[in-house]
């Protein structure tokens, strides 16, 4: 029996507040946020059929700064700004719990706004492997709020159709279904089967070839440039947009600009120094890409969010431009700011040194999932 739950959005804004203080929330009011949301995405279909103007973003893998940088460059869903996140929301970073929460508090409060599909690390055995289970035990002692968070996971769509032109999702394609329609039609509740069309949306990759092939990473397939072809003219498609894999300047097309895959975590588990991306789309015919480089490691978002300084590191392309002011007024109230690093502040630093530590100690790079 599912438990009612009654809570006002100042609740949620509480919990929201608590989350970007990086303080932890407790494991009923993790339950609360998990109910409702999973709630709300079981109500949505499968193939999300989303309205533009949208921001689209790839992977985050739990690095908290670089989401928050995303919004500190965009703006958030209360600015009237949309979003859709295509999978990999955790593993591998040192704050997969407060990413999820973040991501999970806005769907609940911005519904219509806060869109995202599922990532092959948003099941039960990939997150034992690759940092979140760890976290959760680090942080809250119990396997209790991973079984909560797991229970989302089997619920959340398996992708999007933007303006009916551009098909969003983390993996890629199958060989088992080319047809939108039918694609609309699966079972897509429960954890990620080991093959299958679920399987092969969270894991398959594209390769500069034609034809189908077995994955090296062990689920999913490779799909090559007669297979996107076919696969966008039946379902009178522009593009494929999609994640999964790094990218080091953020963002790449392939198969003559039938697919793009974009990956938004830089400097990827802290050592691959690469770039980020996101997209901001108009129309199928009218997107502009924003690429940045990795939130400064001594900077909380608590001493950003007021819009006092602009990074210089952001870069469109495109038509856009951006607006930077640094008047000498502001130049002084961040000296202030700086110079009011409180007790909580230092400790947030010492934890932060200790999680990477522990980080780079037990996952060491391999390879990239």
């Amino acid at each position: 029996m599912e438990m009612e739950i009654d809570l006002e959005d100042e609740d949620f804004d509480k919990m929201f507040k608590k989350v970007m203080k990086f303080e932890l929330l407790t494991i009923n009011e993790i339950k609360i946020i998990c109910e409702k949301s999973k709630e709300i995405f079981m109500k949505e279909p499968t193939i999300l059929e989303i309205s533009p103007p949208i921001t689209l973003v790839g992977d985050i893998h739990g690095q908290f700064q670089d989401l928050m940088e995303i919004f500190y460059q965009q703006g958030y869903p209360k600015d009237g700004i949309s979003f859709i996140f295509i999978g990999d929301f955790v593993d591998r970073g040192l704050n997969s719990v407060e990413v999820f929460l973040i991501l999970l508090l806005l769907k609940i409060q911005y519904p219509n706004q806060v869109f995202m599909t599922r990532g092959n690390h948003e099941s039960r055995l990939i997150t034992q492997q690759y940092g979140f289970y760890d976290e959760i035990l680090r942080k809250y002692g119990s396997s209790v709020v991973w079984q909560y968070f797991t229970d989302v996971f089997n619920a959340i769509p398996l992708g999007g159709l933007i303006n009916n032109k551009i098909y969003c999702l983390h993996g890629g394609l199958s060989p088992e279904n080319n047809k939108i329609d039918d694609i609309k039609k699966v079972n897509r509740i429960g954890d990620v089967p080991r093959n299958g069309l679920c399987c092969d949306m969270l894991w398959s990759d594209p390769e500069d070839r034609n034809g189908w092939a077995i994955n090296s990473r062990g689920a999913g397939y490779t799909w090559g440039y007669d297979c996107s072809e076919e696969f966008l003219h039946i379902n009178n498609l522009k593009f494929i947009s999609r994640a999964h894999q790094l990218i080091m300047k953020g963002y790449n097309w392939c198969h003559n600009r039938q697919v793009l895959s974009i990956f938004s975590a830089p400097n990827y588990c802290y050592r691959c120094g690469n770039e980020a991306a996101i997209i901001e789309i108009e129309d199928e015919n009218n997107y502009n890409f924003k690429t940045y480089s990795s939130a400064p490691k001594d900077v909380y978002f608590k001493r950003r969010k007021k819009g006092k300084e602009r990074r210089d590191s952001a870069d469109i392309d495109g038509d856009g431009e951006e607006d930077v002011e640094m008047e000498d007024e502001n130049k002084k109230n961040n000296e202030d700011d700086n110079n009011k690093l409180d007790e909580q502040s230092e400790r947030e630093e010492r934890m932060r040194e200790m999680n990477e530590d522990y980080f780079h100690l037990k996952y060491e790079l391999r390879y990239f999932v």
